[in-house]
Protein backbone atom coordinates (compact mmCIF):
# COMPACT_ATOMS: atom_id res chain seq x y z
CA UNK A 1 0.00 0.00 0.00
CA UNK A 2 2.96 2.37 0.90
CA UNK A 3 4.65 2.10 -2.61
CA UNK A 4 1.03 1.81 -5.04
CA UNK A 5 -0.12 5.01 -3.28
CA UNK A 6 1.57 7.49 -5.57
CA UNK A 7 1.32 5.35 -8.43
CA UNK A 8 -1.99 5.07 -7.72
CA UNK A 9 -2.63 8.95 -7.64
CA UNK A 10 -0.51 9.37 -10.75
CA UNK A 11 -2.63 6.98 -12.59
CA UNK A 12 -5.59 8.69 -11.41
CA UNK A 13 -4.54 11.67 -12.35
CA UNK A 14 -3.42 10.30 -15.76
CA UNK A 15 -6.56 9.17 -16.55
CA UNK A 16 -8.61 12.44 -15.93
CA UNK A 17 -5.97 14.14 -17.99
CA UNK A 18 -6.63 12.30 -21.24
CA UNK A 19 -10.54 12.24 -20.28
CA UNK A 20 -10.83 15.74 -20.46
CA UNK A 21 -8.78 16.37 -23.36
CA UNK A 22 -11.93 16.78 -25.79
CA UNK A 23 -14.11 18.62 -23.16
CA UNK A 24 -11.85 21.09 -22.86
CA UNK A 25 -11.49 22.47 -26.66
CA UNK A 26 -15.21 21.63 -26.87
CA UNK A 27 -15.21 24.43 -23.31
CA UNK A 28 -17.68 21.37 -21.56
CA UNK A 29 -20.93 21.81 -22.79
CA UNK A 30 -22.46 18.95 -23.88
CA UNK A 31 -25.09 18.64 -26.67
CA UNK A 32 -27.93 18.50 -24.41
CA UNK A 33 -27.15 21.00 -22.39
CA UNK A 34 -26.42 23.36 -25.76
CA UNK A 35 -29.63 22.45 -27.32
CA UNK A 36 -30.91 23.76 -24.11
CA UNK A 37 -29.67 27.00 -23.77
CA UNK A 38 -30.00 27.45 -27.12
CA UNK A 39 -33.81 27.14 -27.25
CA UNK A 40 -34.36 28.60 -23.69
CA UNK A 41 -36.75 31.54 -23.48
CA UNK A 42 -37.86 32.91 -19.72
CA UNK A 43 -37.24 32.50 -16.34
CA UNK A 44 -35.99 28.43 -16.22
CA UNK A 45 -34.60 28.39 -12.30
CA UNK A 46 -34.22 24.73 -11.20
CA UNK A 47 -32.78 23.50 -15.17
CA UNK A 48 -30.16 26.44 -14.46
CA UNK A 49 -29.27 25.22 -10.90
CA UNK A 50 -29.14 21.21 -12.44
CA UNK A 51 -26.37 22.99 -15.44
CA UNK A 52 -24.90 24.95 -12.97
CA UNK A 53 -24.31 22.12 -10.54
CA UNK A 54 -23.38 19.36 -13.35
CA UNK A 55 -20.84 21.97 -15.29
CA UNK A 56 -18.82 22.56 -12.00
CA UNK A 57 -18.65 18.84 -10.69
CA UNK A 58 -17.84 17.88 -14.01
CA UNK A 59 -15.11 20.99 -15.25
CA UNK A 60 -11.89 19.53 -14.51
CA UNK A 61 -10.11 22.87 -14.44
CA UNK A 62 -11.99 23.95 -11.68
CA UNK A 63 -11.64 20.92 -9.72
CA UNK A 64 -8.04 20.45 -9.87
CA UNK A 65 -7.70 24.07 -8.75
CA UNK A 66 -9.77 22.74 -5.62
CA UNK A 67 -7.59 19.92 -5.31
CA UNK A 68 -4.75 22.35 -5.07
CA UNK A 69 -6.27 24.36 -2.63
CA UNK A 70 -7.34 22.10 -0.17
CA UNK A 71 -4.76 19.98 -0.12
CA UNK A 72 -2.79 20.61 2.99
CA UNK A 73 -5.74 22.38 4.85
CA UNK A 74 -6.55 20.24 7.88
CA UNK A 75 -8.51 22.06 9.74
CA UNK A 76 -12.56 23.21 8.70
CA UNK A 77 -12.66 26.65 9.34
CA UNK A 78 -9.97 26.68 7.01
CA UNK A 79 -10.98 24.69 4.48
CA UNK A 80 -14.16 26.66 4.86
CA UNK A 81 -12.25 29.88 4.41
CA UNK A 82 -10.45 29.59 1.07
CA UNK A 83 -13.54 27.69 -0.53
CA UNK A 84 -15.35 31.21 0.29
CA UNK A 85 -12.61 33.27 -1.20
CA UNK A 86 -12.75 30.98 -3.96
CA UNK A 87 -16.41 31.05 -4.33
CA UNK A 88 -16.74 34.97 -3.96
CA UNK A 89 -14.43 35.68 -6.60
CA UNK A 90 -16.13 33.08 -8.97
CA UNK A 91 -19.30 34.18 -8.26
CA UNK A 92 -18.44 38.21 -8.95
CA UNK A 93 -16.91 37.75 -12.34
CA UNK A 94 -19.36 34.81 -13.45
CA UNK A 95 -22.71 37.44 -12.70
CA UNK A 96 -20.59 40.28 -13.95
CA UNK A 97 -19.73 39.07 -16.90
CA UNK A 98 -22.78 37.86 -18.22
CA UNK A 99 -24.90 40.52 -16.88
CA UNK A 100 -22.56 43.57 -17.92
CA UNK A 101 -21.63 41.53 -21.04
CA UNK A 102 -18.18 41.44 -20.25
CA UNK A 103 -16.70 40.02 -23.53
CA UNK A 104 -12.86 37.97 -22.52
CA UNK A 105 -11.82 35.32 -24.95
CA UNK A 106 -12.87 32.03 -23.44
CA UNK A 107 -9.56 29.77 -24.59
CA UNK A 108 -7.19 32.76 -23.22
CA UNK A 109 -9.51 32.24 -19.69
CA UNK A 110 -9.07 29.34 -19.34
CA UNK A 111 -5.38 29.37 -20.23
CA UNK A 112 -5.16 31.13 -17.21
CA UNK A 113 -7.26 28.79 -15.43
CA UNK A 114 -5.06 26.13 -16.36
CA UNK A 115 -1.88 28.41 -14.88
CA UNK A 116 -3.72 28.82 -11.50
CA UNK A 117 -3.45 24.91 -11.03
CA UNK A 118 0.17 24.83 -12.05
CA UNK A 119 0.42 28.08 -9.37
CA UNK A 120 -1.25 25.95 -6.37
CA UNK A 121 0.70 23.21 -7.54
CA UNK A 122 3.99 24.92 -7.44
CA UNK A 123 2.51 26.57 -4.26
CA UNK A 124 1.98 23.55 -2.18
CA UNK A 125 5.12 22.24 -3.63
CA UNK A 126 7.02 24.97 -1.60
CA UNK A 127 8.15 26.57 -4.63
CA UNK A 128 7.76 30.09 -3.54
CA UNK A 129 9.94 29.78 -1.02
CA UNK A 130 12.90 27.98 -2.34
CA UNK A 131 13.04 29.74 -5.64
CA UNK A 132 12.11 33.33 -4.07
CA UNK A 133 12.79 33.19 -0.46
CA UNK A 134 8.77 34.51 0.59
CA UNK A 135 5.61 32.88 0.37
CA UNK A 136 2.93 35.07 -1.70
CA UNK A 137 -0.38 35.52 0.49
CA UNK A 138 -2.48 32.41 -0.32
CA UNK A 139 -5.75 33.82 0.27
CA UNK A 140 -5.15 36.56 -2.20
CA UNK A 141 -3.95 34.21 -4.40
CA UNK A 142 -7.04 32.18 -4.26
CA UNK A 143 -9.61 35.32 -4.56
CA UNK A 144 -7.85 36.62 -7.67
CA UNK A 145 -7.70 33.02 -9.32
CA UNK A 146 -11.33 33.20 -8.21
CA UNK A 147 -12.21 35.80 -10.69
CA UNK A 148 -10.73 34.64 -13.53
CA UNK A 149 -12.89 30.97 -12.56
CA UNK A 150 -15.72 33.10 -12.55
CA UNK A 151 -15.22 34.90 -16.35
CA UNK A 152 -14.87 31.45 -17.35
CA UNK A 153 -17.73 29.97 -16.00
CA UNK A 154 -19.38 32.92 -17.59
CA UNK A 155 -17.90 32.80 -20.92
CA UNK A 156 -19.47 29.28 -21.46
CA UNK A 157 -22.79 30.84 -21.28
CA UNK A 158 -22.23 34.16 -23.06
CA UNK A 159 -21.73 31.54 -26.22
CA UNK A 160 -25.32 31.19 -26.46
CA UNK A 161 -26.48 34.29 -26.16
CA UNK A 162 -29.09 33.97 -23.75
CA UNK A 163 -32.07 36.34 -23.89
CA UNK A 164 -32.60 38.75 -21.25
CA UNK A 165 -36.48 37.87 -20.32
CA UNK A 166 -35.02 36.10 -16.91
CA UNK A 167 -31.69 36.72 -17.30
CA UNK A 168 -31.01 38.17 -13.41
CA UNK A 169 -32.89 34.75 -11.96
CA UNK A 170 -31.32 32.14 -14.44
CA UNK A 171 -27.93 33.68 -14.11
CA UNK A 172 -28.72 32.94 -9.78
CA UNK A 173 -29.57 30.21 -10.42
CA UNK A 174 -26.91 29.22 -12.14
CA UNK A 175 -24.45 30.46 -9.26
CA UNK A 176 -26.52 28.45 -6.61
CA UNK A 177 -25.87 25.39 -8.82
CA UNK A 178 -22.18 26.01 -9.03
CA UNK A 179 -21.91 26.00 -5.36
CA UNK A 180 -23.79 22.97 -5.30
CA UNK A 181 -21.54 21.37 -7.74
CA UNK A 182 -18.60 22.63 -5.60
CA UNK A 183 -20.18 21.46 -2.59
CA UNK A 184 -20.09 17.75 -4.01
CA UNK A 185 -16.78 17.83 -5.61
CA UNK A 186 -15.24 18.95 -2.88
CA UNK A 187 -16.76 15.96 -0.34
CA UNK A 188 -15.27 13.41 -2.50
CA UNK A 189 -11.95 14.98 -2.84
CA UNK A 190 -12.12 15.74 0.93
CA UNK A 191 -13.19 11.76 1.79
CA UNK A 192 -9.67 10.61 -0.26
CA UNK A 193 -7.34 13.36 0.78
CA UNK A 194 -8.48 12.18 4.54
CA UNK A 195 -8.05 8.68 3.79
CA UNK A 196 -4.59 9.20 2.19
CA UNK A 197 -3.51 11.24 5.04
CA UNK A 198 -3.69 8.11 7.39
CA UNK A 199 -1.07 6.46 5.74
CA UNK A 200 2.24 6.66 6.09
CA UNK A 201 2.74 7.29 2.21
CA UNK A 202 0.80 10.39 2.06
CA UNK A 203 4.35 12.30 1.84
CA UNK A 204 5.17 10.68 -1.47
CA UNK A 205 1.46 11.17 -2.07
CA UNK A 206 1.53 14.78 -2.03
CA UNK A 207 4.72 14.84 -3.71
CA UNK A 208 3.63 13.23 -6.71
CA UNK A 209 -0.09 14.94 -6.58
CA UNK A 210 1.18 18.46 -6.56
CA UNK A 211 3.21 17.43 -9.59
CA UNK A 212 0.74 16.15 -11.33
CA UNK A 213 -1.32 18.93 -10.91
CA UNK A 214 1.16 21.35 -12.54
CA UNK A 215 1.69 19.14 -15.57
CA UNK A 216 -2.24 19.13 -15.65
CA UNK A 217 -2.00 23.07 -15.44
CA UNK A 218 0.21 23.00 -18.52
CA UNK A 219 -1.42 20.51 -20.62
CA UNK A 220 -4.88 23.01 -20.12
CA UNK A 221 -2.41 25.66 -21.04
CA UNK A 222 -1.48 24.18 -24.09
CA UNK A 223 -4.66 22.65 -24.96
CA UNK A 224 -6.13 26.07 -24.45
CA UNK A 225 -3.56 28.36 -26.76
CA UNK A 226 -4.35 25.77 -29.14
CA UNK A 227 -7.61 26.06 -29.59
CA UNK A 228 -7.05 30.16 -29.75
CA UNK A 229 -4.71 29.84 -31.88
CA UNK A 230 -6.52 27.14 -34.81
CA UNK A 231 -10.23 28.47 -34.01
Amino acid sequence: MQSNGPRLAMLILALLLMSMSAEVLAHGVDDKTRIFLEQNTGMQFIPFIYIGAKHMFTGYDHILFLVGVIFFLYRSRDVLLYVSMFTVGHSITLLWGVLGDIQVNAYLIDAIIGFSVIYKGFDNLGGFKRMFGRQPSTKLAVLIFGLFHGFGLATKLQEFELPSDGLVANMIAFNIGVELGQFMALAFILIAINFWRKLPSFQRFSIATNTMLMSAGLMLIGLQLTGYYLY
